[in-house]
């Protein structure tokens, strides 16, 4: 399968919803608990290891950084939600842009929300959910780090968590992803390119 996402590339980072880029074409954003992997699924996704970038610190990504994938098509990385070691105030300013990305951003059509498939469904992952059903949003769940359980294991979970989510968000719907072995990776490129209308890969 042809990687449709190789062309992305880094454009800016905003702050606040007012510093993002025209609100046009359409995005596709990627949000997750601290440490679930999401810089990490993010680079494999586009086959660029230091895109977005990672780190073993909780809370690395601070802002929201835009990755055009062409004229018409971005990929967002929203900042890492959870245990971050800032202040009160900071994490309230976080989640004031977040919501506002989610409800306000005409272009965005779809939310890839990540979870260690070790730790999923945080009260930070229900939260994501219960915004994206009020902002009527698709969303895709990819349990990362499923390299580290065994394929029972992984399953198992999957399993749960997709009963789990049709009580929170019906439409939801969700995979195994590792980032490490590659498990998921077309699956997830694939559902993306759907959303971003890049056509056949």
């Amino acid at each position: 399968m042809k990687n449709p996402f190789t062309a992305a590339e880094f454009l800016t980072s905003a702050a606040r919803l007012s510093q993002a880029p025209a609100d046009t074409g359409r995005e596709a954003a990627f949000a997750g608990r601290s440490n679930a992997g999401k810089s990490s699924a993010l680079n494999a996704i586009v086959g660029h290891k230091g895109l977005a970038r990672t780190s073993k610190t909780p809370g690395r990504t601070q802002l929201i950084n835009f990755f055009p994938v062409t004229d018409d098509a971005r990929l967002v990385d929203l900042p890492g939600y959870g245990y971050a070691k800032v202040p009160p105030e900071v994490k309230a300013q976080w989640e004031r842009h977040l919501t506002a990305y989610l409800q306000q951003r005409e272009s965005l059509v779809g939310l890839i929300l990540l979870m260690d498939i070790r730790h999923p469904l945080t009260d930070f992952d229900r939260q994501m959910l219960a915004w994206c059903r009020d902002a009527v949003l698709e969303v895709h769940v990819l349990l990362t780090k499923a390299d580290k359980l065994k394929r029972g294991a992984a399953q198992n979970t999957l399993l749960k968590v997709r009963r789990e989510l049709t009580g929170l968000y019906p439409q939801a719907s969700v995979q195994l992803f590792s980032a490490v072995d590659g498990t998921g990776l077309d699956a997830a490129r694939a559902l993306l390119a759907t959303w971003l209308e890049l056509g056949p890969s």
